[in-house]
């Protein structure tokens, strides 16, 4: 069993948590304008309405991400220890590479955003349509790259580490499948919206 103290790996992990949250949060709720799973071209002119602080919350909410992934690499670095460790660091690892995942998938919107104001600012739709249909490939891909965040590497990974601790299976069957359900809903939303 683990047991820990309060000195500095324990504070530095809970504010690293603290702060993660607090940016997450508030660079999503205070941004004038939240951008879905996929760039659509009314993005930009609600987006346009108050660029400079939209700019700032997303940079406040990228930043969040990254600070996720420090506070997980440093609690996983004070809690893995044998026996838990080949279970614990897996869990973690997939995690951060979730957290990373979305923090670039979320640098795409911020740039795309920001980039596309200035790119469909007084255009005609025919203009503004042909431009959407430009950046069709990648706003595609980033799309899935939000989706296996989600639905995939965070997930598993947090599964993956509280695996370890679950005594009753039942709970790691709910786990499973309102993460298969809830894939599959969202597969089937974002395809419905690009088709």
């Amino acid at each position: 069993m683990i047991t820990l103290k309060k000195d500095i790996e324990t504070k530095f992990t809970a504010y690293f948590f603290i702060a993660s949250a607090l940016m997450l949060w508030i660079g999503w709720f205070l941004s004038p304008h939240n951008i879905g799973e996929y760039i659509v071209s009314s993005d930009f002119e609600s987006i346009g309405e108050n660029i400079w602080f939209w700019i700032w919350m997303f940079r406040i909410h990228i930043f969040g991400w990254v600070t996720m992934a420090i506070a997980i690499f440093a609690l996983i670095s004070i809690t893995a220890q044998k026996p838990n460790r080949v279970i614990l660091v897996p869990g973690a690892g997939m995690t951060i590479v979730g957290t990373f995942t979305i923090a670039i998938a979320m640098a795409f919107y911020y740039n795309f955003g920001a980039w596309g104001v200035g790119e469909t600012s007084g255009k005609s739709p025919e203009e503004i349509a042909l431009f959407m249909e430009s950046i069709l490939y990648t706003n595609q891909y980033v799309t899935c790259f939000v989706r296996f965040k989600n639905l995939l590497w965070s997930r598993i990974g947090i599964t993956w580490v509280w695996f370890y601790k679950m005594e009753d299976i039942t709970i790691l069957v709910i786990l499973v499948y309102f993460s298969i359900r809830t894939s599959s809903d969202v597969s089937h939303s974002i395809y419905s919206r690009i088709l």
